[in-house]
This record gives structure tokens, sequence and C-alpha cells, in this order.
């Protein structure tokens, strides 16, 4: 008698296996795997050029990896986890590499680790799934179909690159300065301040997102009564942080701040008013609520309006249809 096969679980189809989450985060860490890998090979492979410019073509041709396993999945929001991930990976990988760990390496290190940690968790948290692209992305691949490609390149994914790898450049030079003074523990602060600023209002919006079913609410507690972007306030102090910890030390490179200054630049300038008006377009009361807030800064420094709405949705969640209207530049960096 012949034995019966045991029968075989079907296999996933590949919309099966972009619409899971759990596989989803699994493809993205190795992704980001083989792209560190990818960008310490290279690092490596011009022992003789100058590191600036190895960490240049290491974090380039990392990006560029991660651009074409994008094009895979037909999803740009794979490169979104590159923002805390780079870092974490860089600055490890340099303090290995320059031997000597300085005394302000590991106050550095810490302070990133605790932001990157952060900040990927949260990434983490809003990841729906491999068929779910950032509504900004969709919006530029609807407007400008054959430009699309060029657009993704440049725009979402090798700008942000630049932005961090000018952000990165303070941190850089910091390891190789064996000093320490009591201004490089006040940056080390501010770094540590800015992330927990950030997790508070992880939390504050976590608390809230559960309670707006319908994300047609707007949040007025915490940290997101007088602020609409605190996290984005924290992302822009922590790059001034270890701004400030490098210029402790080393204030002859004061010109590295340009990283912290870009930064802060695309968020006033590009991502905050983008969020915004689109915001004002798809949410009832959100014209008042601009009136009575502040982009950054979580303390009263508007009046409040008589009759003003109480609790809705922010952030990421503020961002949930697109807006044609305000989708005029991709520079942008992921939702924070």
């Amino acid at each position: 008698m012949k034995k019966k096969r045991p029968e075989t679980e079907p296999k996933l189809t590949w919309a099966e296996i972009k619409d899971n989450k759990p596989i989803g985060l699994f493809i993205i860490a190795n992704i980001y795997a083989l792209a560190s890998v990818l960008g310490i090979l290279l690092f490596n492979a011009w022992p003789d050029m100058h590191f600036i410019w190895r960490i240049a073509i290491a974090a380039a041709a990392a990006t560029v990896f991660v651009y074409l396993t994008g094009l895979i999945f037909q999803n740009a929001s794979v490169y979104d986890p590159y923002w805390s991930v780079a870092p974490l990976v860089v600055f490890s990988g340099f303090a290995v590499h320059v031997g000597v760990v300085s005394q302000g390496t590991p106050l550095l290190l810490l302070a990133v680790w605790f932001w990157g940690l952060r900040l990927t968790r949260n990434w983490a948290y809003t990841f729906k799934n491999l068929a779910t692209q950032d509504w900004r992305y969709d919006n530029f691949k609807q407007r400008f179909p054959r430009l699309y490609p060029i657009i993704s390149l440049f725009g979402i994914h090798l700008f942000p690159t630049l932005v961090v790898y000018l952000c990165m450049l303070p941190g850089i030079a910091l390891m190789q300065n064996y000093f320490f003074n009591i201004f490089t523990v006040l940056g080390f602060a501010v770094c540590v301040g800015a992330t927990i600023l950030q997790l508070i209002a992880d939390r504050q919006m976590y608390q809230f997102r559960r309670k707006d079913k319908d994300r047609q609410g707007i949040i007025r507690v915490g940290l997101w009564k007088h602020a609409r972007h605190p996290n984005y306030l924290g992302e822009i102090l922590m790059w001034w942080g270890v701004y400030g910890m490098m210029l402790s030390v080393a204030p002859r490179l004061w010109f590295l701040g340009l990283g912290a200054l870009v930064n802060t630049l695309m968020f006033l300038f590009i991502s905050i008013p983008m969020a915004d008006k689109r915001n004002r377009a798809n949410k009832p009361g959100f014209a008042e609520y601009v009136r009575e807030t502040n982009h950054l800064l979580p303390f009263r420094l508007k009046r409040q309006v008589k009759g003003s709405r109480g609790q809705g949705a922010g952030d990421r969640d503020q961002e949930t249809a697109p807006d044609p209207a305000v989708s005029a530049l991709p520079f942008l960096p992921p939702d924070l």
C-alpha cells in the first residue's frame, strides 16, 4: 500500500506577500542588511581615498540598491527606514574603523542609537505592508508617470540621503577629536532630550489613534495641544545636538552645521507646509487648529479661539489621502 504524500501548504502569491506586514518587515530588514554589507564593502574597496568620499560612495550605493529593490516591489517607501538606519551603521562602523575611541564617541553612539531605535520602532509601528506606499509618492507617480522613476531616484532617495550624510559629518568629525568638555555633554543632553520629546509625542499619538477610528480628528492633548509637529522638532534638535557636540571640541569646523541647517529648512519650508496645506483641505477644523497652534514649539504662543475643537489626529495619521495641490516637491524625509 502506497503511503499518502503529505499535503503541502499552498504557496503565497505575490500579492499576498506584499499584503503581509510580518513578511514585509522581514524583507525590508534583509534589504537593509544587504545594503549595509554593500556599503561596508565599497568603503573598504578604496583604502587610499579620503574617508569622507568613501562614506559618500558607500551611502550612495546603498541608496541605489534600496531604490532598485523598491522598483521590484513597486514601492518607494522601502527607502523610509534609511533615515534612521544609515546613521546607526555609519557611526558604529566608523567608530570601529577609527580604532581609537575618542572621549566623545561613547556619548555620540549612545545618543544616535537611542534616537535611531526610537525612529525605527515608530516606522515599524506605522508600517502597513509592501503594498502600501507613502501618499506623496503615489501622487508624484500619478502626476508625472514618465518622470516618476527619475523623481523617485533623485528626489525621494538620493536627496534625503545627501541630507542625512551632511547631518552625520559633525559626528564623524567628533570621533576624530580626543577632547571632551562640558559643552560636549550639553550637546549630548540636547540629543537625548530631543529623542525623549519624540517618544512622548509617539506615546500620546498612539493613545489617540486607538480612539480616533475615522481618522478625522485633530489631536489637542499633551505636546500636540500647542504644536502641530512636535516629532519634527525632536528631529531638528537631534542633529543640532550632534553639531553642538562636535563644535565643543572642533570650533574650526563650524561650517559642518550645514547639514543641521538644511535639515531644519527642509522641515520648515517643505514638509510642514505640505502637511498643513493638505490637512487643511481634508480635515474639518484644521484651519482653526493652525491659527491656534505653532509649527514646532509645544507651548502656548498663540491665543486660543473661542469654541475650539477638542482632540484629533496629527502627524502621520493626519496624512491619509492625497492632495495634489500641495505635492509640488519630492524632497521629503520619511514621516517621523
